[in-house]
């Protein structure tokens, strides 16, 4: 089972594992529809598990599941504080370009009609705490731009519940997000540590989650059958001839 899951030789032996352990807690837990990096509704995220769960009251859950903490904190930054950050880097970068123009005039590049809007190699000088700023300045740009998973899909509501689904090593309460219940390996199962909140979404968007599932078990199957979209898109000519 472990080798049909694997999505990528990057992909390492311990995420495999928690991915099937997540799949089978979610099939013990009634979830009949479930499947492995699903696209999400109104986002750009796939989960890492999908499930569906039918009845009376539809409900659906998305597993993510990390193994390092570099990956579990990469997926788990708050906006608003990193905003907050951001700003206060770009004020202490204004006041270091500031400064470095008066000391350093030969860094004005004369690339504009007017002189107060030239451009400026600061790079040039390799100025120690500069460089540290510029380079805060773009990490953090790329925290608040692409490291907001677990904040994004909870906040669009992309699924009823949210779990993490962790190592041993790697639950600590405070660093759970807003939200998201806690899955934690032990030996061969999985053992809920925390409980998610519920989070309400419409009809649609839980059809469109069903929608999601069934599309990327499609794409398995055909890959399993061996079936190529060269091969879909043959079928679909030949359907449209015998129509006409």
């Amino acid at each position: 089972m472990d080798e049909r899951i694997n999505k990528g030789r990057s992909e390492s032996a311990a995420h495999r594992r928690l991915k099937r352990l997540a799949l089978l807690w979610a099939q013990g837990q009634g979830y009949t529809a479930c499947a492995l990096e699903v696209s999400l509704p109104k986002c750009r995220f796939l989960a890492d598990v999908a499930a569906y769960r039918a009845g009376p009251s539809v409900t659906t859950a998305i597993f993510e599941c990390k193994q390092a903490r570099p990956d579990l904190r990469r997926d788990n930054c708050s906006t608003e504080e990193t905003r907050r950050r951001l700003v206060t880097v770009q004020k202490r970068r204004e006041v270091l370009e500031k400064h470095l123009r008066v000391h350093y005039p030969a860094l004005r590049i004369a690339d504009s009609l007017f002189p107060e809007f030239d451009s400026h190699n600061f790079a040039a000088i390799e100025h120690h705490t500069y460089q540290r700023v510029v380079r805060e300045l773009n990490a953090l740009h790329t925290r608040v731009t692409a490291c907001a998973k677990f904040e994004t899909v909870r906040r669009y509501r992309c699924a009823n519940l949210f779990f993490l689904v962790l190592s041993a090593d790697l639950y600590y309460e405070s660093e759970v997000p807003p939200g998201w219940g806690v899955l934690v390996e032990s030996g061969d199962a999985l053992v809920l540590r925390r409980k998610p909140s519920w989070h309400d979404m419409t009809a649609e968007r839980g059809l469109q989650f069903l929608h999601g599932i069934a599309r990327t078990g499609t794409r398995a199957l055909n890959r399993a059958q061996q079936i190529t979209f060269e091969d879909v898109l043959a079928e679909r000519a030949r359907s449209y001839s015998t129509a006409g």
